[in-house]
């Protein structure tokens, strides 16, 4: 029963039109970075060249964009309530350039995401105790944020702002 089903679930690789209908199939679901898409791709296609060449095609011609994903995942994770630690990491998974996205790294006032964050966590109040305070310094720097943005944020008081 199982070496049936094992030769039904192996199938030819992908060369050519089944390939580049593959290729169009992932990028309808979803935005996938150069390097994420020549993998996925590479698991069934027969010629790793021709799938290099397929996704620089598509790419060119703007259906596959590393800017796009890029963004997105700027402000996805900007919505989690992530440092620029966190970001670049993430970037670095999907393979990445930062290069893409330096100008909008540095146009965020990251003080101001840790403060928000803090305060969603833990309130306005500034704390005084070293053990509470230290719980939130850890838990921003968790989300990666830099320390100079951290202090910042967790000896603001509210009518700061």
């Amino acid at each position: 029963m199982f070496k049936q089903r094992n030769q039904q679930t192996q199938r030819k690789p992908l060369t050519g039109i089944r390939l580049r209908s593959y290729a169009f199939a992932l990028l309808t679901k979803r935005e996938y970075s150069k390097g994420e898409l020549i993998e996925k791709l590479c698991l069934y296609a027969e010629n790793p060249d021709e799938v290099r060449t397929l996704v620089e095609e598509l790419s060119e011609n703007s259906y596959q964009s590393d800017q796009r994903v890029a963004e997105a995942m700027l402000s996805s994770q900007l919505r989690k309530g992530k440092g620029p630690n966190r970001i670049k990491l993430a970037l670095k998974t999907k393979q990445l350039d930062t290069e893409l996205i330096q100008d909008d790294l540095s146009d965020i006032d990251w003080a101001e995401q840790a403060y928000r964050l803090k305060v969603k966590k833990f309130g306005f109040e500034v704390e005084k105790e070293p053990k509470l305070k230290a719980k939130q310094i850890r838990f921003l720097q968790y989300r990666g944020f830099e320390m100079e943005a951290i202090m910042k944020a967790v000896n603001r008081m509210a009518d700061e702002e």
